[in-house]
């Protein structure tokens, strides 16, 4: 590791000063050169107009270099990388696995300086899609997030920018707090997406609990110069706002969540940043949050200045499926009625797209307000009885479960699938979870944080899953909806508020090994190795660091069967869980009383979706038009492919890119190539086997007149090899 000696800091300053006179809205709005926001620029498109690489020439692609950041070891417990890096200049940024920074040659892969958020302080690891940079007289920042902290970074040394905050960082709890009378100082706040910056404002989202102890998902903007909040959004308003008149009163004392943790874009000449929220707390049930649920499910246009809200729209109403909108919106240009208009692009996780204008919100294809059902809900549960439904362009991916769908690979498999359907609640997306259960798509997506890519021509890029998952509710004080009177530990209790979401009441995860087993975990983990993860956090699984230690201490002794946290209490009593004392008083954290089975994925006894291919897919939707040009499988199983079976998608997490050499470039689906597809066809023209999977989202760039194109291969998703590096690849001399 090096750091640039002051004569080399200087030279590279005045360089900087002379060849950009330019503002750092001018510099972000644009790709070409530079990849020098997250998405590319400030519209989120994830274009490049570099052609130097192209459909003709893509075959001949190789690596020109490979930066390995020293994590993921063996025998290291593995993380992620999710990072999509930037570029700016020549030197390309990014965050190692361990939420290091690191700034290298982006010709060379060279390293040029790292920092460590974590060197002096606990780390608190989690996923990072994405940094910020910004330039104002002759100063250099790059802005990112470890653990409940916004760190500003000088860029040309690697060292806090000490103005900034205290010391160089500012606590992501700051200004949650308003007008609430519990502590959230120690509540789970991160952000896994990197924020937008306008001017001198740095805009950010941010992840917080699904749990009854989800601190509120508020926008915030910071001034990037000295750390200090500018102005805040209340995503669940308080008393006098708009929309209030949307949630029971004073649900904003005990109801968190509506969070933007997907990320944002800005249009800088409008002076307008555009987001989508997530839903609130808790997922699945909303019996203490009647009504719509204003500003939670929402695309949000605000003022980037003052955090005036101008307009927002809707795409879930009293969200009970955990339908947040998983990608930041796409700000395109679309020809409409013989006009040209300047629009937004939002995928859903959902399957679906909302194209909207960007100064009205109003939709430029129908969207019909629908019934659906309300029948069957959860005891206390008020379903909202219509929905949204865009009619144009069509869903991109499969929108409830039928007979048709079936996976009939094997005749096990099959009679599996049927068996299950036959006694499940079926036939629409909007179907209100309950203790019968039902098999429903898009927990998962449809569209997810990766993104959509979007051309000059009005082209929307889209990757999406088409996985079933097999949902059912049930009694929290129990556990089992069958064993009304059971007694619970307490150690089960707090598992079952907190953990059984994502791997089960049963223990026995999801099928998908973003949320494994916990069964017999004694056998593979002793209890410092449970608290750790506990607290630093570990691939899909945040940091519990806002639980206090008896509480860590009464889950850790349950998962192993430890009798000093044998003593039983009844939940009911512990937790005041009752709809009517809530509406009484005002409780934090909020307890529902019941709870989903957790992350459960429906799949065939052999391990595979249990619906026919695809599994995943890559999509080219016209936007002009609202009609779809191609839609193909995106990866595949190689077990399946020695069987001479189709090509099937798999399950793809990461994004894509397009470029103006006709190409689209993306890694994501689970057999870890990364591939070059045609944008106009969906042929794969190029493909290259990373040393482990790319669950990134690329970039690409230029140096001194060459192409290169980068994409980073941390791994582990879906319980595949750890890795951790960038690679670059570009065409030979």
């Amino acid at each position: 590791m090096s750091i640039l000696k002051p004569c080399i800091q200087l030279l590279w300053m005045t360089i900087t000063v002379l060849a950009f006179g330019c503002n750092n809205e001018d510099r972000n709005d644009q790709t070409g050169v530079d990849w020098p926001v997250y998405g590319g620029n400030n519209f989120g498109n994830r274009y490049s107009p570099l052609n130097q690489i192209n459909t003709e020439n893509v075959q001949y692609l190789n690596v020109a270099w490979e930066y390995q950041t020293g994590e993921n070891k063996s025998g290291e417990r593995p993380f992620e990388i999710q990072c999509q890096p930037i570029i700016v200049d020549g030197v390309l940024y990014g965050t190692t696995p361990q939420l290091k920074v690191f700034a290298l040659n982006a010709a060379t892969g060279k390293e040029i300086w790292v920092f460590d958020p974590f060197k002096t302080s606990e780390p608190q690891y989690h996923a990072n899609r994405g940094l910020s940079f910004w330039e104002g007289k002759g100063a250099k920042r790059i802005l990112f997030t470890a653990g409940s902290f916004l760190y500003a970074i000088d860029a040309y040394t690697g060292l806090p920018v000490t103005e900034f905050g205290e010391a160089g960082k500012v606590d992501l709890h700051k200004g949650l707090e308003e007008n609430l009378s519990h502590d959230i100082s120690n509540l789970f706040v991160i952000a896994t997406s990197p924020g937008i910056i306008y001017k001198n404002t740095i805009v950010m989202g941010s992840r917080v609990s699904e749990f009854g102890d989800a601190a509120p998902g508020h926008i915030r903007a910071y001034d990037v110069l000295s750390g200090k909040i500018k102005w805040i959004f209340h995503t669940i308003p308080q008393p006098g706002e708009f929309g209030y008149d949307t949630w029971p009163k004073d649900a904003y004392k005990k109801i968190g969540g509506a969070n933007c943790w997907s990320g944002m874009v800005l249009d800088s000449k409008r002076g307008v940043v555009y987001l989508g929220t997530g839903s609130p707390s808790v997922d699945f049930y909303g019996g203490d949050r009647h009504g719509a649920n204003l500003f939670a499910n929402c695309i949000l246009a605000l003022d980037a200045e003052t955090g005036r809200r101008i307009w927002h729209f809707q795409t879930i109403h009293h969200d009970l499926w955990d339908r947040d909108l998983s990608n930041p919106p796409n700000l395109v240009r679309v020809k409409h009625q013989g006009k040209l208009i300047d629009a937004v692009a939002q995928a859903t996780k959902d399957g679906v797209i909302y194209v909207l204008d960007r100064d009205s919100g109003k939709p430029l294809f129908p969207v019909e307000e629908r019934p659906v059902p309300t029948n069957g809900a959860m005891p206390g549960e008020q379903p909202w009885p219509t929905q949204p439904y865009p009619v144009k362009p069509k869903p991109f991916s499969r929108q409830f479960f039928t007979k048709e769908d079936f996976n009939d690979m094997t005749m096990e498999g099959y009679q599996f699938v049927k068996k299950r359907f036959e006694e499940t609640r079926l036939g629409n997306k909007f179907i209100p979870p309950n203790s019968a259960g039902s098999i429903i798509f898009h927990i998962g997506g449809g569209a997810e944080w990766g993104g959509t890519a979007a051309d000059t021509e009005g082209i929307l890029y889209v990757n999406a899953n088409d996985m079933p998952w097999d949902l059912k509710m049930m009694d929290l004080a129990t556990g089992m909806a069958q064993q009304k009177e059971e007694k619970v530990s307490r150690g089960k209790a707090l598992y079952l508020a907190n953990c059984a979401v994502c791997h089960g009441v049963d223990l026995k995860g999801s099928g998908n090994k973003s949320y494994p087993s916990l069964l017999n975990i004694s056998e593979r983990a002793n209890k410092k190795d449970i608290f750790d993860i506990m607290n630093t956090g570990k691939g899909m699984m945040p940091s519990f660091r806002h639980i206090n230690v008896s509480k860590q201490a009464a889950i850790v002794s349950f998962l192993l069967k430890d009798n000093i946290a044998a003593q039983s209490e009844d939940l009911h009593q512990q937790s005041n869980l009752t709809n009517k004392q809530a509406d009484e008083k005002s409780v934090f954290p909020y307890v529902a009383p019941y709870v989903n089975n957790g992350q459960v994925q429906f799949r065939t006894p052999d391990g595979y979706p249990a619906v026919k291919p695809p599994w995943g897919t890559l999509s080219a939707i016209d936007l002009n038009s609202g009609e779809f040009l191609w839609q193909v499988p995106l990866g595949e199983y190689p077990e399946l492919k020695r069987k001479g079976v189709a090509p099937t998608g798999t399950e793809n997490h990461g994004g894509p890119i397009v470029t103006a050499g006709g190409l689209l470039f993306i890694g994501a689906a689970q057999d870890e190539l990364f591939r070059a597809f045609d944008k106009k066809s969906g042929k794969i023209l190029w493909e290259f086997k990373l040393p482990a999977g790319g669950f990134a989202t690329p970039a690409t760039y230029e140096v001194n007149g060459k192409q290169y194109v980068v994409i980073a291969a941390g791994g582990t998703k879906y319980g595949k090899k750890p890795g951790g590096s960038y690679m670059a690849f570009a065409l030979p001399d």
